[in-house]
């Protein structure tokens, strides 16, 4: 079974909604296991996120240690701040969670969890095209619709940031495919509804009045704002603070210990660049180093670490603030570290284990229609929705596989972007 060359040409593939990508005649088969493991990931993400707003909202009324909140909060606004004390007793949480997932030799390493994801309308056309052609995609022909469908209302506008204005013709065509009256604007065009769905990142909240306006419309009860204001949800200081020691009773006893064993089994072990100097006895765990400084001074070999900015930055998307280590020079290494401690006080930084991708390979489309077999690297981007009722479904999986030289994997023109199927 394949999808033909001229077929998916015909229907637009390789060049849709703004976006240029190679074609395969074949979605990623996973393993039995993984998808299962696909399946039932968005329950455990939503409880993580669900427990990280708690978190954040006793550290912030002193029930636990004031620090969390604080440094959760730099860099914000204080109008921000305020509001997204309020959204987080009202509820207001992310109703789609999209991870990053890493394919490695033993299972996903999750790198990120994206509460204002991309790709939502180019997985929902790919996986109507590869289930016209005959395959069996994971959450089937119209799981992407029907998830967006569930989340919004009739007459919902999706609100889309010039910064993000590459995704726009797919926003509008996955609010158009939902129905009931639901489109998509830029918001320039924007003036007034009873629902959003922002896609629009917090940081970006100066280019237009529009988006502070929807915050406090969204607390004051003038509107439904989805995903809320909650920017202390999309920074991935979390995938630290999972790992810090200090924190280790807390979250033992704020999760059911499958879920946080299934979430230390995804998420590499990970570090607050924070510059406050170590007591004399002190390590950084894991590292065992006293400081910094010895960081920075690493081997090549033992820079098997990627440094990547927390989040309420331009480049904390799209990989542009991600650092290899071993992919750098020692110059560059120590000045990037370098320059992470010294944001510190204005925008956080973490550090994480590298986990290194398995190489996969797969059946790709020259520019002839003639079929080569590339040995590539693979992310899978899977989305999950939360309806009213706080029942959270798996609608789909994008994954994007990148010639096997790539460190980063993010859409690119040589990437290949198809669904996923069981093998």
């Amino acid at each position: 079974m394949k999808a033909d060359f001229e077929t998916l040409r015909e229907a637009g593939g390789g060049d849709r909604f703004g976006r240029s990508w190679r074609l395969s005649p074949q979605p990623l088969a996973l393993s039995k296991s993984e998808a299962r493991a696909l399946r039932g990931m968005g329950h455990v993400l939503a409880r993580f996120q669900q427990t990280c707003d708690e978190v954040y909202r006793r550290s912030a009324a002193g029930s636990l240690p004031g620090w969390i909140a604080e440094l959760l909060d730099t860099g914000k606004p204080t109008w921000m701040v305020e509001i997204q004390r309020e959204a987080g007793r009202q509820g207001q949480l992310p109703r789609v969670v999209r991870p990053d997932l890493l394919l490695g030799e033993n299972g996903f390493s999750l790198t990120e969890i994206d509460a204002v994801p991309g790709g939502m309308g180019i997985t929902g056309w790919l996986a109507r095209t590869y289930s016209a052609a005959g395959f069996d995609v994971l959450g089937g022909a119209e799981g992407m619709v029907e998830g967006f469908r569930s989340i919004t209302a009739r007459g919902n506008i999706t609100v889309v940031a010039e910064e993000a204005a590459d995704y726009f013709e797919e926003m509008r065509w996955l609010a158009s495919e939902a129905g009931g009256d639901r489109r998509a604007l830029m918001a320039e065009d924007f003036r007034s509804a009873e629902e959003v769905y922002r896609f629009f990142e917090w940081f970006d909240w100066e280019s237009m009045d529009v988006f502070q306006k929807l915050a406090e419309d969204s607390v004051a009860g003038g509107l439904k704002l989805l995903p809320g204001c909650l920017p202390h949800l999309e920074d991935k200081l979390w995938l630290a603070l999972l790992w810090t020691p200090a924190l280790k009773p807390m979250w033992e006893s704020m999760m059911r210990g499958s879920h946080l064993q299934r979430l230390r089994e995804w998420v590499p072990f990970g570090w607050v660049a924070d510059p406050e100097p170590l007591p004399p006895q002190a390590a950084l765990p894991r590292l065992e180093v006293h400081g910094w400084d010895e960081v920075a001074a690493f081997s090549q070999k033992e820079r098997q670490l990627v440094l990547k900015i927390s989040g309420f930055h331009e480049t904390a998307w799209g990989s542009r603030g991600v650092h290899i280590g071993h992919d750098l020079s020692a110059t560059e290494w120590k000045a990037s570290l370098e320059q992470a401690l010294e944001d510190f006080s204005q925008q956080p930084w973490i550090l994480q284990e590298f986990r290194d991708t398995r190489l996969v390979e797969h059946p790709v489309y020259r520019e002839d229609g003639s079929l080569e077999t590339v040995p590539m690297r693979a992310r899978l981007c899977p989305y999950y929705f939360t309806d009213d009722l706080g029942q959270t479904e798996f609608g789909g999986c994008l994954a994007t596989l990148v010639p096997a030289d790539k460190k980063k994997i993010h859409g690119m023109d040589d990437a290949v972007l198809v669904p996923c199927i069981e093998a």
